[in-house]
């Protein structure tokens, strides 16, 4: 007599989460329509809330006439100079203060207690002594970024492992060759995290800067809608910087994907 043949049973199918390609619109849909709701409920007038419909054609009058690219292009100057000049900085600074213990204790609290003054209570300053000019918001998004690159400097020099620089040693490496092929390449991972929170932070000083005094930029754009009440071309700023970062976070993404690709290989073996 035969066996009858084993049942099978049925494979529970696990759903996949939804992609970020849904959720990010859904999220937006709901946010406008959140919007919209609110409004029509508290019945609150244009000057205080405007509409997403209001927003979306202010958007393209200040796009039409070429307001919104000429402060956005100016604002993108300023932190793309703040983002390169103190990124540099601090990797230069961060590699010292790495090599000479001494001079690290020295200039540590110096170095904490600029961060606990608020880039608010320094900006009028700066604008006082070097003017309303391209440079002292080149100068606020530098000091904004420098810290966090520094910090991030410091860590990922001392994690590199102590057997490796003793190898290197034993290879008679130059200083040179040790930063080429072992300091930047372990330091990296960390260092391009600093530069991620470096490129938000700088979006934030050229802002502050810019409200302080400017006759250009985003912050500027920001100064006049509020003088005139016209909340429409402040929320056009406001989501203009809010894609700014976004995307100076994302092509940090993409730069770090690019540089780490030696890491993901490994991981293959």
């Amino acid at each position: 007599m035969n066996n009858p043949p084993p049942r099978k049973l049925p494979l529970n199918k696990t759903r996949k989460p939804p992609t970020q390609a849904v959720l990010l619109p859904s999220a937006l849909v709901l946010l406008l329509l959140l919007w919209q709701a609110l409004r029509g409920i508290f019945s609150l007038p244009d000057f205080i809330l405007p509409g997403p419909l209001q927003v979306w054609q202010k958007f393209l009058t200040v796009l039409a006439n070429g307001v919104w690219w000429r402060n956005l292009s100016y604002t993108l100057l300023e932190v793309f100079l703040g983002l390169l000049i103190g990124g540099c900085a601090a990797a230069i600074l961060g590699y010292g203060l790495s090599k000479s213990a001494l001079m690290e204790r020295l200039l540590t609290p110096f170095l904490v207690a600029s961060q606990s003054v608020p880039m608010v209570a320094i900006a009028p300053l700066l604008i006082i002594w070097f003017g309303p000019g391209l440079f002292s918001k080149v100068l606020i998004c530098a000091l904004v970024v420098f810290f966090p690159v520094l910090v991030n400097t410091l860590v990922g020099l001392r994690e590199v492992p102590r057997s490796l620089r003793e190898l290197m040693a034993s290879l008679r490496a130059t200083p040179m060759q040790t930063l080429r092929h072992l300091e930047v390449p372990s330091a990296m991972p960390v260092l391009l995290g600093g530069l991620r929170v470096g490129a938000t932070l700088s979006v934030i000083g050229a802002i502050v800067g810019e409200l302080v005094g400017s006759d250009r930029g985003l912050g500027f754009l920001i100064n006049v809608g509020r003088g005139q009440f016209d909340t429409a071309l402040v929320f056009v700023a406001v989501f203009t910087l809010i894609g700014l970062a976004s995307a100076l976070y994302g092509l940090i993404l993409l730069l770090e994907k690019h540089l780490l690709a030696w890491q993901n290989w490994r991981q293959d073996f």
